[in-house]
């Protein structure tokens, strides 16, 4: 057993305590898929991440990406963790503010500013499509929002890695209010395909966010994710392909997490070529040795 370096942050947090935690392995070169996912089912956070040289040309490093029960292509907090986690124990360097992460969702590019828990990090989510729907939903769809109170957008299956089921509320209270139920979400996204459901409304002016999410995913063993950013890629791909995108803005704030005791931010942007970027702080708050 060889001991290797461990590091648990807090993602899309000004602070720690109020964003997402996620575990990364610094060295897993010696660690079979059987032994990451056994790690992330014990961990029990929504996501565990596993650094590895990288393979492809122009990568800065390589990244597995594990929740409790899969592996998963893309995801948002842990991306932006392990490029903070990375980057503190050296094993990357920022060329010109840039990164280059590889995944099992391609080269993804990111951007880097800032030092410390100051530093600021953003991802180039996969691109968010409409995924075609094979079987009959719309029962299960109607009981797992049970009377949430929709808004004007249709609901969408937008698959950019993994599948987000994103659904317009009426407003932010709205949003706020959704008592969930999470057995009817997990028959939803089982059904589906989809890792979860994500539901988001709008604020009133003169607010510091543009955006309230809610995000839950009980068949993956977490019933409400604290602060998603592959959810609030998916929001931005739809609200940007249904041409909704003018009332919010290229660039705007999301608001995460209050409804389980936490206050993260996300920033948002959707590029000149439709593409989404996620980003925003990380705090360092374990440091640590692992023996696995």
């Amino acid at each position: 057993m060889r001991r290797r370096e461990f590091l648990q942050l807090d993602v899309f947090a000004d602070r720690p305590g109020a964003g997402n935690p996620l575990a990364v392995v610094l060295d897993a070169r010696d660690l079979d898929t059987a032994a990451m996912q056994a790690f992330a089912n014990w961990t029990n956070l929504s996501e565990t991440t596993f650094v590895l040289p990288p393979v492809a040309a122009g990568a800065s490093y390589r990244v597995r990406i594990f929740t409790p029960r899969q592996e998963l292509p893309f995801a948002g907090h842990p991306s932006i963790g392990t490029a903070h986690a990375v980057l503190e124990a050296g094993l990357a360097q920022a060329v010109d503010g840039q990164l280059v992460q590889e995944c099992a969702a391609g080269l993804l590019p990111m951007t880097v500013s800032g030092e410390g828990q100051a530093r600021r990090i953003a991802v180039r989510a996969p691109r968010g499509r409409p995924r075609p729907l094979r079987v009959p939903h719309e029962d299960a769809l109607a009981a797992a929002l049970g009377r949430a109170r929709l808004g004007a957008l249709a609901p969408a299956l937008i698959d950019n890695g993994p599948a987000w089921w994103v659904v317009e509320l009426a407003d932010d209270a709205a949003v706020r209010a959704m008592a969930p139920d999470l057995a009817a979400i997990a028959a939803l996204t089982d059904l589906t395909g989809a890792v979860g459901l994500a539901v988001f409304g709008r604020t009133a002016a003169g607010s510091d966010h543009q955006l309230a999410v809610r995000a839950f995913c009980p068949a993956d063993g977490i019933p409400e994710d604290p602060v998603t950013g592959s959810a609030n890629a998916a929001i931005a791909a739809w609200v940007h392909e249904c041409g909704a995108l003018a009332a919010l803005g290229s660039r705007y704030v999301v608001s995460q997490g209050r409804e389980v005791g936490r206050d993260g931010r996300i920033e948002v942007s959707v590029d000149k070529d439709g593409e989404a970027w996620i980003g925003g702080c990380t705090q360092t708050v374990i440091r640590g040795t692992l023996d696995w």
